[in-house]
């Protein structure tokens, strides 16, 4: 095994999935996912607390790219605004080259309870950094927890379509298209 060999973390992710799909998730362990992508169990931890969060990793950022382009939107109190601006933002961290590993990542956490139960709650992190983002920008705690619960339904709805088996739009489009559609179900209430 080479030292310090560069693309750990990508070598990692994908040795990872592999696994998952062949053996299912319950089966590989961490000595596994380390040793097919040719590093010890010892890098495996420099990038992974366990081996749930190889599949997790990256919330954070996403949680900081919404709330950064929050933060860095000129000042108003416009929810609905904020919340476009927000997921513009999101939008980015999902590029069509990363759509096929989204799928394969998406059939295996469909597959374990716990692993959706993970997703959900990183869904709820997303929601409440974007809830807080707004609240700091100006809009009022009660309707920043709304859009922020909207937003994030947007996203996750969006998200759904972008995996899906023929689905060719980017995420922008298909996020705009969720949010037209939120707008009218709003005005229809």
């Amino acid at each position: 095994m080479v030292r310090w060999q560069p693309g750990a973390f990508e070598r990692l992710r994908s040795a990872a999935l592999e696994l998952f799909e062949e053996t299912g998730y319950e089966q590989a362990t961490v000595a596994g996912i380390a040793a097919r992508a040719g590093v010890t169990e010892r890098t495996f931890y420099r990038y992974f607390a366990d081996k749930r969060e190889v599949l997790f990793a990256g919330g954070e950022d996403l949680q900081r790219l919404m709330a950064d382009a929050v933060a860095a939107a000129p000042h108003t109190d416009d929810a609905a605004r904020l919340v476009a601006v927000a997921l513009d933002a999101l939008a980015t961290a999902f590029p069509d080259e990363l759509r096929a590993h989204a799928r394969r990542r998406g059939a295996v956490v469909k597959s374990q309870p716990a692993l959706l139960e993970r997703e959900m709650l990183k869904l709820e992190s997303l929601k409440a950094t974007l809830s807080t983002a707004l609240a700091k920008h100006g809009v009022a705690p009660v309707r920043a927890a709304v859009a922020a619960e909207s937003a994030v339904g947007v996203f996750h709805v969006s998200f759904a379509r972008w995996v899906a088996d023929g689905e060719e739009r980017s995420m922008a489009e298909l996020q705009q298209e969720a949010l037209e559609e939120l707008r009218a179900v709003v005005m229809w209430v």
